[in-house]
């Protein structure tokens, strides 16, 4: 746990927003990173959740409704087009900068400079990391100033359907509309975990994923999901770790060998950063 800074340290309260709707995440990966938070982020700040679903959040979080999108939300897409909602003229009275962190993240470093870099006025997003030569963001972690943007959210329910036919993924579509005004954080700072943990396919059969040095945060888009992966399960449903050859023959006996990728060791370095 963080020290407590002196009065004159901090002026400001920093906002952290997340987002919690359906089923999929449940009040755990809010409370969870509400703890995370506290260990890794100097005070005074705030954690917001815009949820559908205030049950067995932690009191110290801050709840309000779920921002509507004023539009029908696209169908037959993988994006997750509800984020656009965040970008209105107004978000339940919030203002300033504010941090959006997704809830399947694991925070493992200092997260005072996401607030200190750059001027307050910047939309800073992380690189697409598994298109690095397309310039474009990915949101799983973005610092925005509340309301600079409601053109992004005006544009979009003039035809939603037709935008996410077009951009597939909600932050293909941001990136797109911010253009050169789009800035990025430091390299290192935000890692993804298939890409930069798990590593190569080869790799995921030698040695548990490893922490690279000098990161923040730990971004787990288009899973494994970090309660998963941290006992060595791809998915929910998975059968518990019995190993690499114990894998390999379950998908020798299933013909899938498209399961070759999905695989990783148990580890526990999450335990030791995620609760």
């Amino acid at each position: 746990m963080r020290q407590q800074p002196s009065p004159q340290a901090s002026s400001t309260t920093k906002l952290v927003l997340c987002m919690k709707w359906g089923t999929k995440y449940g009040a755990d990966y809010v409370n969870r990173l509400q703890r995370m938070l506290a260990r890794h982020l100097s005070p005074p700040f705030q954690l917001v959740c815009l949820s559908d679903d205030p049950r067995g959040l932690d009191p110290a979080i801050r709840v309000l409704p779920l921002p509507e999108l004023g539009c029908a939300e696209p169908t037959n897409t993988r994006g997750k087009w509800r984020k656009v909602a965040l970008w209105g003229a107004q978000l339940d009275g919030l203002g300033g900068p504010a941090l959006f962190v997704d809830l399947d993240s694991v925070i493992v470093g200092d997260l005072d400079p996401y607030f200190s870099h750059g001027d307050p006025s910047a939309v800073i997003l992380e690189r697409n990391w598994a298109r690095p030569l397309s310039g474009l963001g990915q949101t799983s972690v973005f610092r925005f100033p509340i309301g600079s943007h409601p053109e992004i959210l005006a544009r979009f329910r003039r035809d939603p359907q037709a935008i996410a036919d077009r951009f597939g993924y909600e932050q293909h579509f941001i990136s797109h509309c911010l253009g050169d005004r789009l800035q990025f954080w430091p390299r290192g700072w935000t890692r993804h975990f298939r890409l930069h943990c798990l590593g190569p396919m080869p790799l995921r059969y030698l040695r548990p994923a490893r922490l690279p040095a000098g990161s923040r945060i730990i971004t787990f888009p288009g899973g494994p999901n970090p309660s998963d992966v941290k006992d060595g399960k791809w998915k929910p449903d998975s059968p518990p770790y019995g190993g690499r050859r114990a894998h390999l023959r379950r998908l020798l006996a299933s013909g899938n060998l498209g399961g070759l990728r999905r695989f990783a060791m148990p580890v526990p370095w999450i335990d030791q950063h995620w609760g």
